[in-house]
């Protein structure tokens, strides 16, 4: 038997005594992660936008319809089953399952009806050239910027070091999966010659800032110095308490710059910096000011960026050209989400919860003495100890007092950024080591403060705070294997306003472990979204939704790497190009998922949603054994509906934009753009190879289509969809 040991043991009769390594080293008891795990509690953004009739939806060819559910149609003696959409003067638009990405949820300004199209009318198509024209300028200069790094050199760094590996085994904590795969890509980003960009997404408590170390110490192994940019004067204390306890065995220097400084510190800070003798210096924004000068600046760890303002982030710009740049943040903000999404910049998320993890009790309640003391007291009998957010500084003495005359022998400090620097070092000092039990603070604790003794929280006049405020305020609390609460104290609902009342229900709906970015979703809805790109706000996105906002500026962003940018990309997409954007498939086969094989027609809905995401023959595969675990054995129909989707792989391939089969008749329809490049390509030159071998069988030939001549091929006596996929060649 192979078995992990919780604890050793002895053996009287042999004399010996076995410990296991985390006895030894007072670790905690690893378990062993099942990497499935991470997939099942990961989110999936299909959750958040799951369709109901009557939804407002983007189609992208026809603008904003209502969502009339599934319908079976009549094609020709045979069931198919269709999308309705609803638009104005009543109009009535069936979609085939097969184009169901074109579709999506609407996502505007959280309430707002949006205007709903005609279908036909013009006004949609300009709407659309308008963003797109509009999107394009945006992702040009960013994309510029991109390139202009792209073709800096910067300094690789060598391979792990044996000090690396010390580091890493040092520390105390099984790694996730999720971070695993985050700190081997952001080592592989510092051994490439180009400057990296990264984004570490990770909910509060996933373990970035243990990746940022590793960064920071192969940045220094190196021989280069590391700056560590932090929103408050309280993280950065924080971090330099992190960074100083994980690298004290080894050779490196770290040091902090805040308003808790003197002058004069803060001058001999300055100077070893300059000569070289500090190796992370971690700050909050005084980093990037006037005096600041790095001898051999190698890597910028930049954390919880979205606390930055824009000012800040343009000084960093001409900090960092040619410097790797690693970024952390727990709920994105829309804008740096769009970075990571438009490619401009690399993404890892840490979804995956360490284990012995528990999600955050969380719970609205109104202000009661009872209630509080009560929370306060389970918490201090358990020997825990308690936040209690309060964010006005001129009656938090009062709030003290208050406190004290519920509990009397409970230990009360405060802290606010008013406080003097000294003063609130030691008040935060001494509740990290333990020393009294109840924290009295405003937002000031929100980032960073790890204290994993501290389970309860309470938020007094949480209506008041951003989502990602709460979120993080949360966050301060259930960092070990304790059971945390967290109590958001608000007045009635009635008596506040309906973005408030949204966001204290979004907060109590997401409680579970990993739900930062879930959160951004929701903030951007609540608050509606501004210009992901820019400081100037551009409001399409409230005109179009979210959703297509995000296909129009893939598709301006694949355009711009196709003609402006080609030379850039060239390189880098050494991999089959696909001349195809996407395939029409038209049939009169029935086609679908019959209602007596999945009943319910959500599951249905979703289920076509999934098939249209996948990918490869692998997810298909596996798609197929889900279906046939949960329903059973594939009747004919779902079998020829799976298949269409290789058909589909399998157009792409061939350069087919459209396929008709009907009445025994295949009919596929290349590219309709003669200018394109296909025409020339290695792809097309064999399918001709291939019409010549099969002459007789298969025909090609130019006909006129409402788009002008279109090449078509036809082949005959083609009776499923199966046989399709048969005659058509493999290149």
């Amino acid at each position: 038997m192979v078995q992990p040991l919780f604890e050793g043991f002895e053996d009287l009769e042999a004399k010996i005594a076995v410990f296991t390594d985390h006895q030894i080293f007072e670790r905690y008891h690893k378990y062993q992660l099942k990497s499935g795990y991470t997939k099942k509690q990961a989110l999936t953004l299909k959750e958040l936008t799951h369709l109901e009739v009557g939804d407002y939806v983007t189609h992208i060819d026809h603008g904003i319809g209502q969502f009339g559910g599934l319908q079976k149609i009549d094609v020709e003696g045979n069931q198919q089953e269709a999308i309705k959409l609803v638009y104005a003067d009543r109009d009535i638009l069936y979609l085939s399952i097969h184009s169901l990405h074109k579709i999506s949820k609407f996502n505007g300004k959280d309430g707002k009806q949006p205007k709903v199209y005609k279908l036909g009318s013009n006004a949609w198509k300009s709407l659309k050239q308008k963003t797109k024209k509009r999107v394009k300028e945006i992702a040009f200069n960013l994309i510029e910027l991109y390139a202009k790094r792209r073709q800096k050199i910067g300094t690789a760094c060598a391979p792990d070091s044996y000090l690396q590996l010390e580091l890493e085994a040092s520390f105390i904590f099984e790694d996730t999966p999720d971070q695993s795969a985050a700190t081997a890509a952001v080592k592989e980003d510092m051994e490439s010659e180009r400057p990296m960009d990264r984004l570490v997404c990770g909910d509060v408590g996933f373990g970035k800032t243990e990746v940022a170390i590793r960064a920071a110490f192969k940045a220094v192994d190196n021989g280069r110095q590391v700056a560590v940019l932090v929103p408050t004067t309280i993280l950065a204390f924080q971090h330099y308490k992190n960074f100083s306890k994980r690298l004290e065995d080894l050779p490196v220097r770290v040091d902090y710059l805040n308003r808790f400084r003197t002058a004069k510190e803060k001058r001999l800070v300055l100077e070893d910096l300059k000569a070289g003798k500090i190796d992370i210096l971690i700050g909050t924004h005084q980093l990037v000011g006037k005096g600041v000068e790095f001898k051999n600046l190698g890597l910028l760890v930049v954390d919880e960026e979205q606390k930055f303002g824009v000012s800040v982030k343009e000084k960093l710009r001409a900090l960092k050209t040619n410097v790797d740049v690693l970024t952390l943040t727990a709920t994105p903000i829309p804008r740096t989400l769009q970075f990571s999404l438009m490619a401009a910049r690399d993404l890892s998320v840490i979804a995956t919860a360490p284990p012995n993890r528990y999600p955050i009790e969380s719970e609205v309640v109104r202000f009661n003495e009872a209630l509080i003391r009560d929370g306060i007291l389970y918490e201090m009998q358990r020997g825990g100890q308690v936040y209690f957010i309060h964010n006005r500084v001129e009656n938090i003495q009062e709030v003290a007092g208050m406190l004290q005359r519920l509990i009397p022998d409970a230990r009360i400090r405060i802290g606010h950024g008013q406080m003097d620097g000294k003063k609130l070092e030691k008040n935060l000092l001494e509740f990290m080591e333990g020393k009294y039990d109840i924290l009295i603070a405003t937002t000031i604790i929100e980032n960073g403060l790890d204290v994993p003794n501290a389970n309860t929280i309470f938020i007094n006049n949480a209506q008041n705070f951003g989502l990602s405020d709460l979120h993080q305020m949360r966050g301060r609390v259930g960092r070990s294997n304790k059971k945390a609460f967290c109590y958001f104290i608000t007045p009635p609902l009635s008596a506040m306003s309906s973005d408030a009342q949204k966001r204290i229900q979004a907060i109590e709906q997401y409680a579970e472990l990993g739900s930062g970015i879930k959160i951004a979703m929701k903030d951007l809805e609540i608050r509606g979204a501004g210009d992901l790109l820019g400081g100037e706000q551009s409001g399409f996105i409230n005109d179009i939704g979210f959703d297509t906002y995000q296909k129009i500026l893939k598709e301006a962003i694949d355009e711009l790497k196709e003609n402006e940018f080609k030379n850039l990309y060239s390189s880098q997409e050494n991999e089959e190009k696909s001349f195809v954007k996407e395939v029409q498939i038209d049939t009169d086969l029935a086609i679908l998922l019959p209602d007596d094989y999945v009943n319910s027609v959500s599951e249905r809905l979703t289920l076509y949603n999934r098939l249209s995401e996948l990918n490869n023959e692998e997810e298909l595969l596996k798609f197929q054994t889900d279906l046939e675990d949960r329903f059973g054995p594939l009747p004919a129909q779902a079998e020829d509906l799976l298949n269409s989707v290789r058909l589909k792989w399998k157009a792409l391939q061939l350069g087919l934009e459209r396929i008709i089969l009907k009445r025994g008749l295949l009919s596929a329809y290349f590219i309709a753009d003669q200018e394109s490049e296909y025409y020339q390509s290695e792809a097309f030159n064999k399918v001709l190879q291939w019409v010549q071998q099969s002459a007789g069988k298969v025909e090609l030939k130019e006909k006129e289509t409402r788009q002008g001549l279109r090449l078509r091929l036809a082949i005959k006596e083609v009776k499923s969809v199966a046989q399709g996929l048969a005659v058509l060649p493999d290149l």
